[in-house]
């Protein structure tokens, strides 16, 4: 098959809804491949016209917190309601093995079993901030699909709720039922970040509690400058044992429905979409250099260089740089 013909597939199976060619399309986008760069390319712009639908939710946690149980019930609610719902689950690379869990599709089986759910596990493969480096393509075949509602589910490393808040319409940040230990101990900028926040597992003997949590966090929030000026953070108990899951459905309901009549989640995409574009420069230029065969010696010897303190991290970028301008014409 040409590569012509594969994009022609896959893009017309994914905009048929064909959970088969969805897979198939974001295992070409995730390649590293340079060959699969093109066609994967063609793919994402072709999709791309579509007129996207789905609101993007980001869900972050600690883990233990209840991720996966808390999207299934989230998901099942969903599809109860007639709706449809990808989730795309970034699981952390091992920098050792380079292997990853990869274990949401056994942790949400009922998910998994229905016919309106879709999820794709996918290794970060070491990629900053816990994100697989090609999500941004994934949400995009995902809205072509035409699902109503796509998670991303980060892996709560420190620098993933970041990464993935520049990607998302709207962020839920999950946290477990705890004192005032806990929250002297989550970063001011998450919470910052956080347009709902979650205290789950707020059920049995930790129900109490965990509308004390709420109570300190929505105190700790009312002190902080909000992100948005249409939106005041918000921060609700959940169980996926009980029907508590409403109380966070409302609130994404209403987000939804506030961003899209004033227009700020489209103007927020928009801007998404260029800092994509200045994140695939620097990836790009980052690619380039190290294909250069001549200027990767130079920076290995360079590196040796700065590892054995003979020259300063600073000046012996600059002399990369300076190397590359200087091949380039005039």
């Amino acid at each position: 098959m040409s590569p012509d013909q594969l994009v022609d597939e896959l893009a017309a199976g994914i905009a048929a809804q064909q959970r088969r060619a969805l897979a198939r399309g974001i295992t070409l986008v995730e390649s590293s491949r340079v060959a699969d760069r093109s066609r994967s390319d063609a793919l994402v712009e072709r999709l791309s016209t579509h007129e996207p639908r789905a609101l993007r939710i980001g869900i972050s946690g600690t883990p233990g917190v209840g991720k996966s149980t808390f999207i299934e019930a989230f998901g099942m609610d969903r599809i109860e309601q007639g709706q449809s719902l990808a989730v795309l689950a970034v699981d952390p690379s091992s920098q050792i093995s380079g292997g990853s869990i990869l274990g949401d599709k056994t942790r949400m089986e009922r998910l998994a079993r229905n016919d309106a759910a879709f999820i794709r596990p996918s290794p970060s493969g070491g990629n900053l901030g816990g994100v697989a480096r090609r999500t941004r393509e994934a949400i995009t075949l995902c809205e072509a699909a035409g699902f109503d509602s796509i998670i991303i589910e980060t892996v709560g490393v420190g620098q993933s709720e970041v990464a993935v808040e520049a990607m998302v319409d709207l962020f839920i940040l999950l946290l477990a039922p705890g004192g005032g230990d806990d929250l002297q101990g989550i970063k001011r900028g998450v919470m910052e970040l956080a347009d709902i926040i979650v205290i789950n597992k707020a059920d049995g003997e930790m129900a109490r509690q965990a509308q004390t949590t709420a109570s300190d966090y929505a105190h700790a929030l009312s002190l902080m400058r909000p992100k948005r000026s249409w939106w005041t953070p918000q921060v609700v108990t959940s169980s996926a044992r009980d029907a508590s899951i409403a109380n966070v459905i409302e609130q994404v309901e209403r987000f939804r429905v506030l961003g899209t009549d004033n227009g700020e989640i489209q103007r927020s995409r928009s801007e998404q979409a260029k800092e994509w574009f200045a994140s695939e420069l620097a990836l790009g230029w980052h690619d380039l250099v190290r294909s250069d065969v001549e200027l990767a010696r130079s920076i290995a010897e360079l590196e040796r260089r700065v590892t054995s303190g003979e020259r300063t991290p600073s000046s012996a970028a600059r002399e990369v740089l300076q190397q590359l301008t200087s091949r380039q014409p005039t």
